[in-house]
């Protein structure tokens, strides 16, 4: 079972693709488009969520959203079509690290999909070529909320992986770049995600035993629940920063 199949189904449940609840969703968007005409870049823009929940409230933004996840894309395809929004919305089926646009955009979006880039300020330094004068970064990035233990470290990360908040945000500020506003997700917002993408996953074998990948979809759940339970949970943080560059 291919792991973009495995994020699909685990995260068909949640309204986004991270460890944010609606309300967060929305309050962030609100504070990075600065207009109802704005145009939006998703880079890593998976089922493009983000990119439907700013047109629903904007009815002249216009996003353009890329993801390598072809079987993704096209489903955003097929939900901006029902939602009424595909004379707005443009998807591209690439490597967000490829992409190229003649254009420059009001806001550029990345929420979980820093991996992509090889980190957080690669993230920003290609979020950045895409971003008009004045515009804005809306990056999501993990962090230690404490020093990772050795039960972090045998879920599979490196101690190295992220800085604590404080450093990331000073790293960030280093690399000419202003934060204007920011979301911390709660405990409760992790706690959702993860109840949320392991039950997914496992309601999803339970109901297709016949699927042969059904036991491959088990085991991936039950191992994502105790790295979360038994590892990182209290431990891996996740921001989210509006930013803006240095003048």
């Amino acid at each position: 079972m291919h792991r973009h199949e495995i994020s699909a189904i685990a995260h068909s449940g949640h309204p986004i693709a991270a460890p944010l609840h609606d309300d967060s969703v929305q309050a962030l968007l609100d504070r990075a488009l600065p207009h109802d005409e704005a145009t939006l870049l998703d880079l890593g823009c998976g089922s493009g969520t983000w990119m439907m929940r700013a047109q629903h409230a904007r009815p002249g933004l216009r996003a353009v959203g890329v993801d390598n996840n072809a079987d993704g894309i096209t489903a955003a395809r097929r939900a901006a079509a029902d939602a009424g929004l595909a004379d707005r919305t443009e998807f591209h089926a690439q490597d967000a690290t490829e992409f190229t646009s003649p254009h420059l955009y009001d806001v550029v979006v990345s929420v979980g999909a820093t991996h992509a880039f090889g980190g957080l300020l690669p993230t920003l330094r290609a979020a950045g070529s895409h971003l008009s004068p004045g515009g804005s970064v809306l990056v999501g990035e993990g962090f230690w909320e404490r020093e990772p233990g050795q039960a972090v470290l045998d879920a599979g990360f490196a101690a190295d992986e992220y800085a604590d908040l404080a450093t990331t945000v000073d790293r960030v500020v280093a690399d000419g770049w202003i934060p204007v506003h920011g979301h911390v997700s709660t405990l409760q917002e992790w706690d959702d995600y993860e109840w949320s993408w392991t039950g997914d996953l496992s309601r999803w074998a339970l109901d297709h035993p016949e699927h042969p990948d059904a036991g491959q979809a088990l085991d991936a759940a039950a191992a994502h629940r105790n790295a979360w339970l038994h590892g990182y949970r209290g431990t891996l943080g996740f921001v989210t920063l509006l930013l803006r560059r240095t003048p």
